[in-house]
């Protein structure tokens, strides 16, 4: 097949043959809603996975951060430090529930630099939230004792690390609570979905209620006593992710293939600079994404690189845009003068290449042909659009 015309996503999804099956069982049932056998099946199969002692399955990895800093009983004037880099999902229920977000940057590898954080605990800091980011795992060992020592709630969320591993254990096993994401560009995806886990059994059955609009099963139905959502996870959803789960293992080796490869495809291109296959701990990238910096002797910035590859029909996105530069965040006045040096250049110099799970050998060579071709013609100075 000639690639020379095709147009390449930033991410198509892999179905490995056994989901159709699953879903159609629900439908053939008629175990369609939250209330189906699949759901409970996909909480306990991926709790063990990632060595967990309870899942609780939600609508998507946003309400998982929701419910996740709630169930913790996180309120008004309670301090949470988290990485301006990220995903504004990690910070809305901070800001709703009137917690007050405390900022930290980013060191190279794109996760928050640990090194920062001791020193913003104060005597209202309540919790840390890690968030795993993009390639490697968010260095748990330093962040483990300061909780420890301090006192402190750990959130990870580890929605980019599904298979990942950190100090030999499983992404999504360490601290207080954990959540997931299984959007379709992840390793396993339910279209939408996500997940919170914990060991702590009263935790798990808070965040049930608070996924199930505080229902109460030992009351009278339609009496509540707190305010939590409709974030449920449909038997749809759960059956999609347990025909995914089955090839996590074969996911995560795909996406690393990928990553290499494109290492070796794109070795010396001009004005990019590569992700390590391997951080200073020893640990693998698992290239949840294949993201590029452009270094500050590159001519263009992230946006006009990607305008560029749009042209040559190769997809891409931006990295996340740091929290303490979001108009509507600086329109409630936080995070006045505060400035993240590394959050604010990978923000304007970093964005990622087509790595989806369902992207072939083939079609991996063509897009890093394009890509090369387009950064060696900024690198000579022209471009032919």
């Amino acid at each position: 097949m000639d690639l020379s015309t095709v147009a390449f996503p930033v991410n198509t999804p892999k179905f490995w043959g056994n989901e159709q099956e699953l879903v159609s069982k629900c439908i053939e049932t008629g175990w369609i809603s939250s209330e189906g056998p699949a759901v409970k099946e996909f909480e306990t199969k991926l709790a063990a996975r990632c060595q967990r002692k309870h899942g609780v399955a939600v609508a998507n990895g946003t309400a998982a951060l929701d419910i996740a800093v709630k169930a913790l009983g996180l309120s008004t004037g309670d301090e949470v430090i988290l990485p301006s880099f990220c995903i504004i999902s990690c910070i809305n229920q901070v800001v709703r529930g009137g917690c007050v977000p405390v900022l930290v940057d980013s060191d190279d590898s794109f996760n928050m630099d640990v090194s920062q954080v001791a020193a913003k605990i104060t005597p209202k800091t309540k919790a840390i939230m890690c968030v795993h980011t993009y390639h490697f795992p968010v260095d748990m060992e330093p962040i483990l004792a300061l909780a420890k020592e301090h006192g402190l709630k750990i959130i990870e969320d580890a929605a980019e690390m599904i298979g990942q591993t950190c100090m030999g254990r499983p992404c999504g096993s360490f601290g207080d609570i954990s959540t997931m994401s299984f959007y379709p560009n992840k390793h396993i995806t339910t279209g939408e979905g996500g997940m919170v886990l914990c060991d702590d059994p009263a935790l798990a059955e808070r965040c049930q209620q608070l996924r199930n609009l505080c229902f109460d099963p030992k009351k009278r139905r339609f009496v509540h006593e707190d305010l939590g959502w409709n974030y449920r996870m449909t038997n749809l959803q759960a059956a999609l992710g347990l025909g995914q789960l089955e090839h996590l293992e074969a996911a995560v080796q795909r996406k690393r293939e990928i990553g290499r490869k494109y290492g070796e495809l794109l070795a010396g291109c001009p004005h990019l600079v590569l992700p390590q296959d391997k951080n200073s701990k020893g640990e693998s990238n698992i290239y949840w994404v294949y993201g590029v910096e452009l270094p500050s002797s590159a001519p263009l910035d992230a946006e006009e690189v990607m305008k560029r590859l749009a042209a040559a029909k190769v997809g891409t996105r931006p990295f996340f845009w740091p929290m303490h530069e979001q108009p509507v965040f600086r329109e409630m006045g936080l995070f006045k003068g505060l400035s993240f040096p590394v959050a604010e250049r990978i923000a304007r110099r970093g964005f990622y290449i087509p790595s989806g799970l369902a992207l072939k050998d083939e079609e991996l060579v063509e897009v890093a042909r394009r890509v090369r071709k387009v950064m060696e013609e900024i690198g000579s100075g022209g471009y032919a659009g």
